[in-house]
């Protein structure tokens, strides 16, 4: 039963189980404050209905979501101020996003398809359990771009796999293949695509079927210090804003825009 279709978040039920899935697909699921407004919009008004058990977060289209649209921070580019108040706006609803989803009262499940860049690994991150199909990647992208690392990558990553494995990721920029990922901690297992979803519901009717007190307060004692994460992600923003703004950041979206500008000749003419 479809609950409410808005433009870039879908909600639906089955039985005990929410499942929000991420529609912007054209644009591989970038986030925009568009996209985030409605996500939050979407969990504050099923976190109330104790009926709900658990959440399935999901994407539509080949990516899970590939960070923020670097179209969009190209658009705002100037004035700077006009950036800054963008840059300051999106992070800050991916913040409050993340921490929402850490403060449902029910386990969300995040099934992860295709790329995951920049502060989309925070939707990954502020999940209770994450399910990934063999091509599913993981890769922050910052170091390229010349973005300051968001979405916790500095403050929940370095808690799940270490600070030395975290920081060869960021200063190398390196992908993290769903084998990896696994391995290190960052999700539970493997799925093959078409099973993504018919796995994700069968978990979460199984936890459906336990006592629901008990489940969340087993997930407030896993999420015990939310108030200083909060704290990190708020420096992982000021971080960001600031440096946005630099010469580095913006040379760093130029050289972005040309290398896919290129690519996207170079396959419109191998199609020729």
């Amino acid at each position: 039963m479809t609950l409410v279709s808005q433009k870039f978040v879908l909600q639906e039920r089955r039985d005990a189980t929410a499942i929000l899935t991420l529609n912007r697909p054209e644009r591989h699921n970038s986030l925009i404050p568009e996209l985030l407004s409605e996500l939050l919009e979407s969990l504050s008004s099923i976190a109330a209905d104790t009926s709900i058990r658990a959440v399935l977060l999901k994407a539509n289209g080949r990516s899970f979501s590939t960070g923020g649209d670097v179209q969009e921070f190209m658009r705002h580019a100037a004035p700077p101020d006009r950036l800054e108040h963008y840059a300051r706006a999106l992070v800050g609803l991916l913040n409050e996003t993340i921490l929402a989803l850490m403060n449902f009262p029910a386990p969300v499940i995040a099934c992860v398809h295709g790329i995951v860049t920049g502060g989309s690994l925070g939707l990954v991150l502020a999940s209770d359990i994450a399910l990934l199909t063999p091509e599913a990647s993981f890769t922050p992208f910052y170091a390229t771009v010349g973005f300051s690392p968001d979405g916790g990558w500095g403050a929940l990553l370095p808690c799940i796999i270490g600070i030395k494995r975290t920081a060869e990721i960021l200063f190398a920029d390196t992908t993290l293949t769903a084998m990896n990922a696994v391995a290190l901690g960052l999700a539970n297992r493997i799925v093959p695509r078409e099973e993504l979803e018919n796995e994700a519901l069968a978990l979460a009717t199984t936890i459906a079927q336990n006592h629901a007190g008990s489940v969340t307060s087993a997930k407030r004692l896993l999420h015990r210090d939310i108030a200083a994460i909060a704290t990190a992600l708020e420096d992982e923003r000021s971080r960001f804003v600031e440096h946005i703004l630099t010469n580095e950041a913006r040379s760093g979206m130029e050289r972005f825009f040309a290398a896919k500008n290129k690519a996207a000749k170079n396959k419109a003419a191998k199609n020729k």
